[in-house]
């Protein structure tokens, strides 16, 4: 079921599906200035959309540290508000999800693996 939670400022968040990949990867980039995905471009699991666009989103990915982390690329003119709270809404569900991608650094470095090849493709 799709997970959408709207807040007064006109952001809607999601989670990712596998539909939004292809536009997940053309931002990504678009932004890097290259031509294939690399494991910086992580495990998307968190959309920001302003008008049914999407103008942010999170990934999952292995910090300097060796720890599961996440980072967020924005795509479209967020605001300082806009910003802080999809930041926030990201640390809280990065924080609450159980699953191994969330804790496991090896298990999320597979995954981030699997994805770069499949999308690479």
């Amino acid at each position: 079921m799709e997970t959408r939670i709207q807040y007064p400022h006109n952001l809607q968040y999601q989670e990712v599906y596998i539909s939004d990949m292809v536009l997940l990867k053309n931002i990504f980039l678009q932004k890097q200035n290259s031509k294939i995905v690399n494991e910086s471009f992580g495990l998307p699991f968190l959309v920001a959309k302003k008008a049914n666009a999407i103008i942010a989103f999170a990934c999952l990915v292995v910090n300097r540290f060796g720890k599961p982390d996440f980072i967020i690329h924005e795509v479209g003119d967020l605001n300082k508000e806009e910003k802080e709270a999809f930041e926030f809404f990201v640390e809280d569900y990065f924080k609450r999800n159980p699953s191994e991608n969330y804790k496991n650094p090896q298990q999320l470095k597979s995954t981030i693996n699997s994805i770069v090849n499949w999308i690479n493709v």
